[in-house]
């Protein structure tokens, strides 16, 4: 993994802000301090340098179904942190009966360990093998019972990754 595994790093996901950016706002402040990037997934419906302007950290995202007029926005990216190549898709292009197996096979072929996705306003991780599917739900508009507005925290230190869901009230 090299030097980076002895350094703790924090990432901020995101996933479908459509425009209402409040949330986002209070995860970014709920992070102040503590993480060096944040990946979105998509749907963000502003221009992109609204994202990077409130974030205040270098931001990695991709376009969303929604955000079709956003055309210099990639669809999907591979992104390395801490030793980890990183598969961001908003998701909805993976759709269908196991669009799961499906993004977990797209990243074994490209030698990807982590997928980050949206798209279904639904926290979600899962391991299918050796590679992880993550999505953080809805910064703004969730659709899991309880309804809560969800973003997730990705830790990698000394060569690990966990995730730590959070949900706002």
């Amino acid at each position: 993994m090299g030097e980076t595994e002895q350094e703790q790093i924090k990432v901020l996901i995101v996933s479908d802000s459509h425009g209402r950016n409040d949330n986002l706002r209070k995860a970014v402040a709920n992070m102040r301090g503590t993480h060096c990037r944040m990946l979105h997934a998509g749907d963000f419906q502003c221009s992109p340098q609204e994202i990077y302007d409130l974030a205040g950290v270098p931001v990695d995202m991709v376009r969303g179904n929604c955000d079709s007029s956003l055309s210099g926005v990639p669809l999907s990216r591979i992104v390395e942190i801490g030793g980890y190549r990183i598969l961001l898709t908003h998701g909805h292009q993976y759709a269908g009966i196991d669009s799961i197996g499906n993004m977990s096979e797209m990243a074994r072929a490209n030698d990807v360990q982590i997928v980050v996705c949206g798209h279904t306003h639904i926290p979600h991780m899962e391991k299918r093998g050796d590679v992880w599917v993550v999505n953080p739900g809805s910064i703004s508009q969730p659709r899991q019972p309880g309804h809560q507005p969800s973003y997730l925290v990705m830790n990698i230190e000394h060569g690990t990754v966990d995730f730590v869901p959070v949900y706002l009230t």
